[in-house]
């Protein structure tokens, strides 16, 4: 499927999801945020992507949500109920495009340059691993705009960082440089430039894609699962996953290459 604004290229395993919006820093435009996530199913049901690296084309990641798109969510012309309702709705709609990231069975990996600000922040959250190139420029814009954030920063990002660096972001508005992000943990690395970024991160993709698909998704799935449950419904979680999954062909491969001494070739079998 074709997208306006979005492209894929899929080699090897690693999905790479392109912002494709250069001219305007990829401002999410209403295309964008309808297409992303139909783009991440598409790839969630391909069996041969076993990582996406999510990375953006031109000058910047993503400058957020397009002005011109956030200027139209509030319809005229209904009455204060309606207009109140349809906002919601399509409040509920934005989160969804950021879900379908934080949902997808693959991980998913941030590679970030230039601006990553507003919506920026809410995609970056919802993604497993974020990467930066030096330069790159973080804020939580919509404080700065009259808004509080609604599509996933305010939920994931305390997941991320502490709490007092949440606060100091959300409350301030200001932006923050690579360094920086990576300081408080935002970001796992920063990378020297932008073609080190890309390198980077189908690098640590393709290691990932190397390892198998029923080990890592279901890594992923347990780690989520984990989010707000002890340890012990934690343990309890991963013994009744492992008792599905831990009897596969890719088991038995692991152990085959091991005693051949050759790199393994897992199927997700």
């Amino acid at each position: 499927m074709a997208f306006a604004h979005i492209a894929i290229e899929n080699d090897g395993g690693v999905a790479t999801l392109w912002l494709d919006r250069p001219a305007k820093h990829n401002a999410l435009s209403v295309d964008m945020w309808a297409d992303l996530p139909v783009a991440v199913r598409q790839l969630n049901d391909d069996p041969t992507v076993r990582v996406i690296v999510v990375a953006g084309r031109g000058p910047s990641f993503t400058v957020g949500i397009d002005l011109e798109m956030l200027a139209s969510l509030a319809p005229e012309g209904v009455s204060e109920a309606d207009r109140r309702r349809q906002i919601l709705r399509k409040v509920k709609e934005l989160q969804g495009t950021m879900s379908a990231l934080a949902d997808s069975p693959q991980p998913v990996i941030a590679a970030i340059h230039g601006y990553c600000l507003g919506a920026g922040l809410d995609l970056i959250t919802a993604c497993d691993i974020r990467l930066a190139a030096a330069g790159a420029v973080f804020g939580v814009r919509e404080t700065r705009m009259g808004l509080v954030a609604d599509v996933g920063t305010m939920q994931r990002l305390p997941r991320i960082i502490s709490p007092g660096h949440v606060a100091e972001l959300v409350y301030t508005g200001v932006d923050i440089d690579a360094d920086r992000a990576a300081e408080i943990g935002l970001v796992n690395r920063v990378l020297p430039d932008t073609e080190a970024l890309h390198k980077a991160a189908s690098a640590m993709a393709a290691e990932i894609a190397a390892n198998s698909p029923l080990v890592v998704q279901g890594a992923k799935a347990v780690l989520r699962a984990g989010e707000g449950r002890s340890v012990q419904e934690g343990l309890d979680y991963v013994a009744v996953w492992n008792s599905a999954f831990l009897l596969s062909d890719d088991l038995t491969e692991a152990i085959a290459a091991h005693v051949e001494t050759r790199p393994p070739h897992f199927k997700g079998h």
